[in-house]
């Protein structure tokens, strides 16, 4: 979007304030000229190119000038993803020289140095930056554990609080319920000693009164006859002591109350129960390297730690966790609940487990966790892969002892210059060592491997080139009749006339018995393939293809599992057959062919051979492939046999 507009224009439109925002400083006002500065302010990349803004004048309406100096603004564009770029108008008028005033503007965008020095000083200040966010979050979690830690002491505080006014109000309780049973049995006792001197007095009072009626009366008769017996009553009560003093003291026992248990909870307050155990977290995925481990564990009560004590060891299969020769246990002390295990070994099976410790003691061990660094790269069997040029067969090796949970292929297309280009394909989750991928004709690949675990991917593998010109295969050496050697590049056989002792003649399953031959590997891609054989014209020789579990004592061609073109030398001529099963049709070839072209085409089911040199066609079987095929190269006489692959065919083969 270009416009072009004044001052006030852009202050109404809001364009100051748009995302890449201009800070306008009006810094000088000479002679009614306004001069302002624009930069940007946002810390996105700058233009590469310096664009600089011509000056403008407003005029003042103060200094009443006419509008003659009017100058409009420059074109700009507004991008949201870029900053904003001047361009001037082409309409613009010449800008004012600024002679009256004897002033010369200078351009507003100046060349503050050059680009190099401004991308590194961008570079140092977005380091700063990155380094105080990392720090503005450390004091957050800094922040955020004192806030934890004085919720846990308050909420511990008050507990050990209440507990202590719990334990006092029971104390209470227990000494004033002593002082009211000590208090009925004090009036108690004091009740029955009351009664027992009011009777003592109304029996005094009882023998006074008789005494005296007795001293009043007139009749000696009567008085000789009761005087007697009121003296020995009197006698008697005489007789009785009467305990005058209090039968129990008047003061109330105060004995020490025992606060032992109560001083010792308010001495508990400054003291911080020991940790419970620990809970370990299980391994999340991308949390290893091969040789490290991150670690995290959770403490779900409102315990204080002041560290935590992490142990670990190797599990090593065959080796009871209790033996005597069990692995060392190795240690780490960290104040965190997370903790990064380094120095271990890849694609190993560790035991983990963590104890929390503060001023008064050491929590129990939490259970015990099974972590797993990341596996080793696997190793590309080089020998056993194959392409053609719509797909790529590719195998490998774990190379770790361990089973790991899957592989990932990744391929990236080679440019004509040999350089990578900068985007790649991964194909995850591959559950074997082995992995077909379809590929566009005519390219050529980079392709690496990665194991995955739990723990992460692996680092990647040795590379491998791929190319979809054509076919390409290696021969198979464990097919291989014992007669037969193979070249350091795996495309050349030879059968020599030395005859091999008994003991070089170990043979296994899969090994030709009979037929001195050899397999290359599979094709299992549906679709056209082409390869070319060159033999010598004294060779006898048979080639074609073969399902896998063609019979190995047998001969190529001999059997309803092989298609084979073979070169049989007569006293007469060269003999050629092209057998199945046993059959050949009778066919006669003038012309020795020394390069032999074969085309497999498994969707019109076709087996075709041709001279090479001459275009010519010899033979095609027709057959629908219920499976896919080997290559099958045979000798019958000592000679050597070359396998040309990899190559476009040529355009007379699939006609």
């Amino acid at each position: 979007m270009s416009v072009q507009m004044s001052l006030n224009d852009r202050k109404q439109t809001g364009l100051l304030n748009y995302p890449v925002t201009l800070l306008m400083d009006l810094y000088e006002i000479r002679g009614g000229r306004l001069d302002v500065i624009a930069e940007e302010a946002d810390h996105q990349e700058l233009s590469r190119e310096s664009t600089t803004m011509e000056p403008y004048s407003v005029v003042s309406d103060r200094e009443g000038r006419a509008a003659r100096d009017v100058s409009t603004f420059q074109r700009f564009s507004v991008n949201t993803n870029e900053s904003l770029r001047f361009e001037p108008c082409e309409e613009s008028p010449p800008p004012p020289t600024g002679a009256e005033d004897g002033h010369d503007d200078d351009d507003v965008f100046k060349e503050g140095g050059t680009e190099s020095e401004i991308i590194t000083t961008r570079n140092q200040l977005q380091g700063k930056v990155a380094e105080m966010e990392n720090f503005a979050g450390h004091l957050e979690e800094i922040f955020l554990t004192v806030e934890e830690n004085f919720g846990r002491r308050e909420q511990h505080l008050e507990q050990h609080y209440n507990d202590v006014l719990q334990t006092l109000s029971q104390r209470y309780d227990e000494r004033a319920a002593g002082l009211a049973e000590e208090k009925k049995s004090k009036l108690e006792a004091l009740y029955n000693q009351l009664l027992a001197c009011g009777r003592a007095l109304d029996a005094s009072k009882e023998l006074i009164e008789t005494a005296q009626e007795i001293y009043r009366s007139q009749d000696k008769r009567l008085f000789l006859k009761a005087v007697m017996p009121t003296i020995k009553r009197i006698e008697e009560f005489a007789k009785d002591e009467i305990d005058l003093t209090l039968s129990t003291r008047l003061e109330f026992d105060t004995p020490l109350a025992d606060l032992s248990d109560v001083k010792t909870m308010m001495d508990s307050i400054n003291v911080v129960p020991a940790p419970s155990a620990p809970v370990i977290n299980p391994q999340t995925p991308n949390s290893a390297t091969q040789t490290s481990l991150r670690v995290c564990w959770s403490l779900f009560s409102d315990d204080t730690v002041e560290y935590y004590e992490l142990y670990y060891r190797p599990v090593l299969e065959d080796i009871p966790a209790d033996s005597t020769c069990a692995p060392h246990v190795s240690k780490v002390k960290v104040k965190e609940t997370h903790c990064t295990v380094t120095d271990l070994l890849p694609n190993a099976q560790y035991e983990l487990w963590v104890t929390a410790t503060n001023t008064t003691g050491i929590s129990p061990a939490s259970e015990k966790a099974l972590y797993m660094t990341v596996p080793s790269p696997p190793v590309i069997k080089q020998r056993e892969c194959t392409s053609c040029s719509e797909a790529a067969l590719i195998c490998w090796e774990s190379g770790n002892t361990n089973p790991v949970d899957s592989y990932t292929v990744e391929l990236s297309e080679m440019s004509t210059d040999g350089t990578e280009s900068g985007v790649t394909e991964s194909i995850v989750a591959v559950p074997t060592c082995q992995c077909l991928i379809q590929l566009q004709t005519g390219r050529r690949y980079v392709i690496s491997v990665r194991a995955v675990n739990i723990g992460g991917p692996s680092d990647k593998s040795e590379v491998i080139t791929v190319s979809t010109t054509g076919t390409f295969f290696y021969l198979l050496e464990d097919t291989a009749h014992p007669c037969l050697s193979i070249s350091e590049d795996g495309f050349t056989i030879f059968y020599g006339d030395e005859e091999l002792p008994i003991s070089a003649m170990a043979l296994d399953d899969n090994t030709f018995t009979r037929c001195v031959a050899v397999l290359g590997n599979l094709i299992p891609v549906r679709g056209r393939h082409y390869w070319e054989i060159e033999v010598d014209d004294g060779t006898e020789f048979r080639i074609g293809v073969a399902y896998e579990d063609t019979e190995r004592n047998s001969y190529l061609g001999a059997n309803n599992t092989s298609w084979c073109m073979r070169h049989i030398l007569t006293p007469s001529r060269h003999k050629y057959e092209f057998l199945h099963n046993g059959w050949s049709p009778d066919l006669r070839i003038t012309v020795n062919p020394v390069r032999i072209g074969v085309a497999l085409d498994y969707e019109r089911g076709t087996l075709s051979f041709f001279n090479v040199a001459l275009e010519q066609h010899l033979h095609t079987f027709h057959c629908h492939f219920q499976n896919y095929v080997h290559p099958c190269f045979g000798l019958d006489n000592p000679g050597a046999l070359t396998v040309h692959n990899g190559i476009e065919a040529p355009e007379y083969t699939f006609i």
